[in-house]
């Protein structure tokens, strides 16, 4: 056993959070002191003995947790974790770390000022596959062209959850700021200049709000960035998982297996196989290596991804880790990803 248990205080029970959940009622080095919903959830039999409250500032000052994983809308993100974090509390929350960019820095900021950590849930910054195609790309070396996309032909109850996000996040921001975050991680080049485009393919979205969009990001070294996200039942399952690095020493591709679905949790992360194209040629014009192939067989699925998310934020707790550069990350991924949203609703390029 850990010669530390953190209780954990979770807050917001949907699709992520109930993973979280679980996660932490696996983890030795955890204990769950209370749920938090708005509504009474049905919840798994492993959580359905913790206690469930429906008002968070009263859970906070009735559990005083060690750490508080948030996972709920957006718009509350902010305001949730700065309340833990005065709370002397360490943070986990969701990603977008926040709804605005001003929000995100005071949330980093309350982390700094009270010593605590905060760690923001960029799952596929745990995922061995997904590291493996950094370190791949990266040692091609750059200038970069980034292609990705993540389109989902949700319907039934998944359309009803992209709808609720859609109340306050946009696809391109709530998915975005995954990809964004590879793109920068991969060229380490300051963002100059973000450009987006978005169409409202579905009714009774809130004004303004778009279920398709596409945005691109041009980086200080020359590197460019296209990110497509789309969400609702028209969407065309052809092509929906694009995910190519482009330099000119060759190509790093995530290659899906046939017949995987768009609307399942695993289908956005899991990689398949990944293959390595060299650029190289001989003084005939052949390829001097062949394509790479290499096979992620076994990768982690959802839930095993945020079991490892989970215990990285144990570990940055008991380990005291510096989580400078990766606060520091997530505030600039959001901030492409909001500028993309507001080159949306302007029809106008946003300079960084």
């Amino acid at each position: 056993m850990p010669e530390k248990r953190l209780s954990v205080l979770v807050v917001g029970l949907g699709q992520m959070g109930r993973s979280h959940a679980l996660a932490y009622h696996t983890h030795p080095g955890f204990e769950i002191a209370g749920l938090v919903n708005r509504s009474t959830p049905a919840l798994p039999d492993e959580l359905a003995g913790y206690p469930l409250r429906n008002q968070y500032l009263e859970a906070l000052a009735e559990f005083s947790p060690d750490v508080v994983s948030i996972a709920t809308h957006t718009d509350v993100h902010a305001d949730y974790a700065v309340a833990a974090l005065e709370r002397g509390a360490h943070v986990f929350v969701e990603k977008p770390l926040a709804a605005n960019v001003r929000d995100a820095e005071r949330v980093v900021a309350a982390a700094k000022a009270n010593g605590r950590k905060l760690v923001i849930g960029y799952i596929l910054r745990h995922h061995p596959s997904w590291m493996r195609l950094i370190e791949e790309a990266r040692d091609l070396g750059g200038p970069y062209v980034f292609r990705m996309n993540l389109n989902q032909q949700s319907h039934g109850n998944a359309w009803s959850i992209h709808k609720s996000i859609m109340q306050t996040t946009s696809p391109i921001v709530d998915c975005g700021v995954h990809y964004v975050d590879v793109m920068c991680q991969i060229t380490d080049s300051r963002p100059v200049e973000v450009r987006g485009m978005g169409v409202p393919l579905a009714s009774g979205l809130p004004a303004g709000m778009y279920n398709y969009g596409h945005f691109q990001v041009l980086f200080e070294d020359g590197s460019v960035g296209w990110y497509e996200a789309g969400w609702g039942p028209m969407m065309s399952e052809t092509a929906f998982f694009v995910k190519d690095v482009i330099s000119p020493r060759g190509a790093v591709s995530i290659v899906m297996s046939e017949g995987a679905d768009s609307a399942s949790l695993d289908a956005h992360t899991q990689t398949s196989r990944l293959l390595v194209h060299r650029a190289e040629t001989d003084a005939a014009g052949a390829f001097r290596q062949p394509d790479q192939w290499l096979d992620m067989a076994g990768e982690p699925g959802h839930q095993a991804l945020c079991d490892r998310e989970q215990d990285f934020v144990y570990r940055a707790v008991t380990e005291d880790m510096d989580l400078t550069r990766h606060m520091d990350d997530a505030v600039t991924s959001l901030r492409i990803c909001l500028a993309a949203d507001e080159s949306v609703r302007t029809g106008l390029a946003v300079r960084l």
